[in-house]
């Protein structure tokens, strides 16, 4: 691999040759040693005689194309040799040696400035044996806790052979520093009993006291527990950093197995000191990380050495392969998770006020625990610089990443590594580990810096070849002895010849040396300067002219050469100021900027309006998780949607699909949703993460569709209202007649009942009588 992309190298140079120079050949080298280190790709001709105006550094194909012998040429390229490479363990309760990463062990060979790019893999193998060493705060406060776990031994066994047949537990204990002004001193009577003050018995306070080593008979550690009683200390911290120390240390002493998964559990409902503290009671020496538990198995350093500093603990940690859970109570579990962000391999959990929920606390830690895996890199030399990437699920590469969270027992994961090289160190071999947290395995990387030639080791020296022996002949070239000068040591700095003067300068009427130096037998003698070194044919290149950045020359990131930065690996920019790597960007989610932004110079560019956070992780404004699920639903599930138009979907939703009929009830980390898709149809699934953090949709199998109308239902639904309309009418009609019917009728009664006259008698009959009056009769005349 490396080959072919020196190749690749080789061909892409060569043709920007072509129109004027490469970088082989602009540096102004005089020396095999500072050609390799012009770039990977070049390489150094030591032939005694060459061409006219051929460079003796150049790249590979000009140097044959020019006639130099392919034995003559120095090229000495990078490559990786696995030297021990054990195949990967199913299960971890073997009779053999359990391997769990592969390879153990690869020999690097790195030009300066080149890379090499080689392959890991890490498997969480299946029954693997477990030490839980549990540690607990035995202050008065925590009384009622040792009650309830009494019995602990018993019921973590029973739950941890679903994961484990092979598993041993012990137990210590620890208060704080028996010493003043963490301890009560007074009354008298409270040196042997703490507890006096408040009319209860309790223990003399101790720092730490190992109980029960590392066993599997699990009984004994409910004996041992029901004998212990509580102390009380005077001031509220613990002194439990003190008590993770000795039991990370004292790995003879508990029973750490080299072929086991080591946990220790520390429990306690209050803060703990840390370093500098111990200065209260005049404890003034830093804590040196030994075992001091005595022959009575308490810790016989506690009031003569600090409180041990977090740097300190994660080293102990990573170096026995420890991976502490902390289950503490709701008051300060916010503090031990700040803990545990600088600590890798720990888990925190929300212990209850009784610690009745340890053991399902210690199971989902476990369970954590067994879920992820993360690479840790020791004594990486600092010439080196490495980049991750990660294959983790369904064979999907995320460059930037050295964990992978979300897996199974059983799966195999990969990560491929570059080590690039900048510069060239002294000492020519360095080796450094690259080891998953938590775990055994490691993979030693041995680096050998090619940085020298062969052809330096055949040197002749006092060589006829140099002006009858006035230098030694090294790799075709002429290293002339004090006083001589001249590409064959042919002058004397005594010597002086007006004509030589043109020598030294690049064009006529240019200035010797570039004023930087002095014209000597025709060749340039650079003058040395106090802020570097100035270099070149006519003195024309130095390293301290480049520019700087908050005062550092190419931001301290690069060197200057020839008034260019040359910047180091994963370094780019005219000052070298902008960061290429994107790890300082990855979000607790895998995705760079949490999916809201662009890492851009190593930080996190927001372009997710509303959202914040040095990796975007805070967005109050973002859609919620079933906005964000619903998407990997509709590619994961139903295979449509913009995911899949973008062909994303297995970058974005690395969440299993699992369908149901029903959506059970999966307690308070489970999220409901419901939406409605292009056709309509209400999909309704369920969002859940368990206790390894891996993440989970419910979805219900079938979508909820609206129906189409029935045809002959509608026809006979309007066929019937219309008969039941007319209906209605006629019953409305025939109502409104015999209600007008029944009120005339009674009218009529009542009116035949107020009748006056006989019926026998014609009430309209008149006599036949006839009345005259004369109207011009006056009377009495």
């Amino acid at each position: 691999m490396g080959k072919l992309c020196i190749a690749l190298g080789i061909l892409v140079l060569c043709a920007a040759g072509s129109w004027g120079g490469n970088i082989c050949t602009t540096r102004g080298v005089n020396s095999c040693k500072q050609c390799l280190a012009v770039s990977p790709l070049c390489a150094w001709c030591s032939a005694k005689t060459m061409a006219q105006s051929s460079p003796r550094c150049d790249l590979l194909a000009n140097l044959l194309q020019n006639g130099c012998r392919q034995d003559l040429i120095e090229f000495p390229t990078s490559s990786v040799t696995i030297q021990e490479d054990r195949p990967l363990s199913d299960k971890g309760s073997g009779g053999s040696t359990t391997t769990q990463m592969r390879p153990q062990r690869i020999e690097l060979k790195l030009r300066p400035d080149d890379s090499q790019i080689f392959q890991v893999q890490v498997r969480q193998v299946e029954d693997y044996p477990v030490d839980i060493y549990y540690l607990m705060d035995l202050s008065n406060s925590m009384k009622d806790d040792l009650r309830n776990i009494q019995n602990l031994g018993t019921t973590l066994a029973n739950e941890m052979r679903k994961l484990t047949s092979n598993l041993r537990i012990g137990f210590g204990a620890f208060v704080d520093k028996p010493i003043s002004p963490y301890m009560y001193i007074s009354p008298p009577e409270a040196l042997k009993n703490p507890c006096y003050e408040i009319g209860e018995t309790c223990l003399p306070m101790f720092g730490y006291k190992h109980v029960l080593s590392l066993t599997d008979e699990v009984t004994r550690f409910n004996e041992e527990v029901r004998k212990q009683s509580v102390s009380r200390n005077r001031d509220a911290p613990e002194g439990g950093f003190d008590a993770i120390i000795q039991a990370t240390v004292c790995d003879k002493k508990i029973g750490w197995r080299n072929d086991a998964s080591h946990l220790l559990v520390f429990t306690t409902d209050a803060k703990t000191h840390i370093a500098l503290d111990g200065r209260l009671a005049g404890i003034v020496q830093p804590n040196d990380a030994q075992c001091h538990i005595g022959q009575d198995n308490f810790y016989s350093a506690s009031t003569t050495l600090d409180y041990p500093s977090l740097g300190l603990m994660t080293e102990k940690l990573s170096q026995k392969n420890i991976n502490l859970i902390f289950a503490v109570t709701d008051t300060v579990v916010g503090l031990y998770q700040n803990y545990s962000e600088l600590i890798p391999g720990t888990t925190v959990g929300t212990l209850s006020g009784d610690s009745s929920n340890v053991l399902q606390l210690i199971v989902d830690s476990y369970g954590k625990i067994r879920s992820k895996v993360e690479l840790e890199v020791r004594d990486l030399p600092e010439e080196l610089s490495l980049s991750f990437n990660a294959t983790c699920l369904n064979d999907e590469v995320i460059p930037g990443l050295k964990s992978c969270m979300g897996l199974k027992i059983g799966d195999t994961v990969s990560f491929s590594i570059e080590a690039k090289v900048r510069g060239c160190p002294q000492e020519r071999q360095k080796s450094f580990t690259i080891k998953p947290v938590g775990f055994k395995d490691s993979l030693v990387v041995v680096v050998n810096f090619n940085c020298s030639c062969s052809c330096e080791s055949q040197a002749e020296t006092n060589s006829s070849f140099c002006s009858g022996g006035n230098g030694s002949l090294e790799c075709g070239v002429c290293r002339c002895n004090p006083g001589r000068l001249g590409s064959h040591c042919e002058c004397s700095e005594e010597e002086y010849n007006p004509s030589q003067q043109d020598n030294c300068s690049p064009r006529p009427g240019q200035p010797h040396c570039s004023q930087r130096g002095e014209c000597i037998c025709g060749q340039c003698v650079c003058h040395s300067s106090d802020f570097g070194k100035v270099t070149g044919k006519y003195c024309e290149c130095d390293d301290f002219s480049c520019v700087r950045f908050k005062g550092q020359m190419c931001s301290g990131h690069g060197t200057c050469n020839c008034g260019d930065c040359v910047c180091n690996s994963d370094w780019t920019g005219d000052y070298c100021n902008c960061t290429t790597r994107t790890d300082t960007c990855m979000s607790s989610n895998g995705l760079v900027c949490s999916g809201h932004g662009s890492c851009v110079c190593g930080k996190c560019d927001c372009t997710q309006p509303g959202s914040y956070g040095d990796t975007c992780e805070k967005c109050p404004t973002c859609p919620d998780a079933c906005t964000i699920k619903k998407d990997c639903v509709e590619c994961k599930k139903f295979e449509r949607g913009e995911l899949v138009k973008q062909q994303s979907c297995s970058r974005m939703c690395r969440d299993e699909i699992e369908t149901v009929q029903e959506l059970g009830d999966r307690g308070k980390d489970a999220v409901n949703c419901t939406y409605k898709d292009e056709n309509d149809c209400v999909v309704r699934f369920q969002y859940f993460e368990d206790s390894s953090g891996k993440s989970i949709l419910y979805v219900i199998e079938e979508p909820d569709c609206p129906k189409g109308p029935d045809i002959l239902v509608v026809l006979l639904s309007v066929t019937g209202a219309i008969l039941l309309i007319g209906l209605a009418a006629l019953l409305i009609w025939k109502l409104l007649i015999t209600i007008h019917d029944r009120r005339e009728f009674a009218r009529f009664e009542e009116e035949k009942a107020r009748a006056k006259w006989d019926t026998a008698n014609n009430p309209l009959y008149k006599e036949a009588t006839s009345t005259f009056t004369n109207i011009t009769y006056r009377g009495n005349m």
